[in-house]
C-alpha cells in the first residue's frame, strides 16, 4: 500500500494534535478524575464490609 508523504506527514500532525489535546485534558481534569477513583473505590469498599457483616450475621444467627 502506498502512502504520499504528503499524507503521512498530515496523519502525523493530526494524531499529534489529538494526542496533545487528550494528555491537556487528562492533566486539567487529573483532580476530578482522582477524586472519582477514590470515590469509587472507598464504595466497592464499603459494600465489601457490608457483606462480610452480613455474612458474619448470618453465620452466627445459623450457629444457634
Amino acid at each position: 500500500m502506498y502512502i504520499d508523504p504528503n499524507t503521512g506527514g498530515m496523519l502525523f500532525q493530526i494524531l499529534a494534535v489529538v494526542f496533545t489535546a487528550i494528555s491537556g485534558l487528562i492533566l486539567v481534569f487529573s483532580g476530578r478524575i482522582r477524586m472519582f477513583l477514590t470515590r469509587m473505590r472507598r464504595r466497592s469498599r464499603e459494600v465489601a464490609g457490608k457483606r462480610e457483616a452480613q455474612n458474619e450475621n448470618h453465620d452466627q444467627t445459623t450457629d444457634i
